[in-house]
């Protein structure tokens, strides 16, 4: 089996997002250069090249109409844009866009139990050095609407107290209370997490802060057991083992993003579609987001979500087929 044949994670949405932005004005200025030789020189491999070429075919202007899209010719092993939809410079950061990335960074580095922290200072380093005299310049930042609520569930935490929470849960898709003992504050993967000893679950959990829809602070302290175990949060939140159900999907192009955005075990091209595998921690959530992709995602298995799709998408068909009940006319 070639390099090319064997099933790989995706990669990373924002490094594909920078490696697209800049492929465009690379290609323009390299007309009929050979892919191998793109690829060597982007530090991709020819299949990667090839996807991310596939993934610009649909990209381009707001109509997206064929007049849009970014288009490109192939002759023989030879790539050639033909419409570059005005992408055509490499991208460059503004000097508020630098100054604000640095603030940013800055801000990430001094949060407690931030993960990856010499990645962050590795591009910190790069961005002032970069930005000049504009690293050093004053500057008024203004945080996020929701900054209010970290900063008093920090404040809850460094009290010591216990706290009730009405918490949002996206996998079941549903609302619940619960009484917590807080351990501490997390910024992972750009989000705020409360770590904390759930009381409903006798375990410890990670509460999204912007899916806290209220919570209130307890008189009595904090009182996490001794089993509480902290995450281990240097590689992201979601760690799907092989206990968890695992999906396979075969997966249209329009619907190709989802590699992306979600993790997934593995992407196998195959023919004009991808055999895409990922794990989830329930199968109701799965069914709610694969029955909004429509039919451009086709659900292989388990067999217990073809089912459940399946009879969702035929109640849903037979409502349709019921003809609607007259309605009287007012008055008579």
């Amino acid at each position: 089996m070639t390099p090319q044949q064997r099933s790989s994670p995706a990669r990373p949405s924002a490094d594909r997002l920078g490696r697209l932005l800049n492929l465009v004005p690379y290609l323009l200025a390299r007309p009929g250069i050979p892919v191998a030789g793109a690829a060597a020189d982007l530090g991709v491999t020819e299949r990667q090249l090839r996807e991310d070429l596939e993934l610009l075919w649909v990209c381009g202007l707001p109509g997206y109409g064929p007049g849009d899209l970014i288009d490109m010719a192939f002759d023989g092993d030879r790539v050639t844009i033909t419409y570059d939809a005005g992408i055509d410079r490499p991208l460059r950061l503004t000097p508020d866009e630098a100054l604000a990335l640095v603030v940013a960074l800055r801000m990430l580095a001094e949060t407690p139990g931030t993960g990856n922290r010499d990645v962050i200072e590795r591009a910190l380093a790069k961005i002032e050095s970069a930005a000049g005299d504009l690293a050093d310049a004053p500057v008024a930042v203004r945080l996020p609407a929701d900054n209010e609520r970290l900063d008093a569930i920090r404040a809850a935490v460094e009290r010591g107290n216990a706290l009730r929470l009405t918490y949002y849960t996206a996998a079941r898709d549903e609302t619940t209370d619960r009484v917590v003992d807080p351990i501490r504050v997390l910024l992972v993967g750009g989000r705020n997490y409360l770590e904390a000893w759930c009381r409903r679950a006798e375990a410890t959990r990670l509460f999204r802060v912007d899916r806290i829809d209220a919570f209130t602070e307890l008189d009595e302290p904090a009182a996490a057991p001794p089993q509480a175990v902290l995450h281990d949060v240097r590689d992201g939140v979601f760690h799907p083992g092989p206990d968890l159900p695992l999906v396979t999907l075969r997966v249209g192009r329009s619907s190709r993003w989802i590699t992306e955005y979600y993790p997934v075990e593995g992407v196998r091209r195959d023919g004009d579609e991808w055999v895409v595998t990922m794990r989830v921690t329930d199968l109701g959530w799965a069914q709610r987001l694969l029955v909004g992709l429509g039919p451009d995602v086709t659900v292989v298995g388990p067999a217990e979500l073809v089912e459940r799709i399946r009879v969702q998408a035929t109640t849903a068909l037979n409502q349709y087929a019921t003809p609607p009940q007259a309605v009287p006319a007012p008055g008579r």
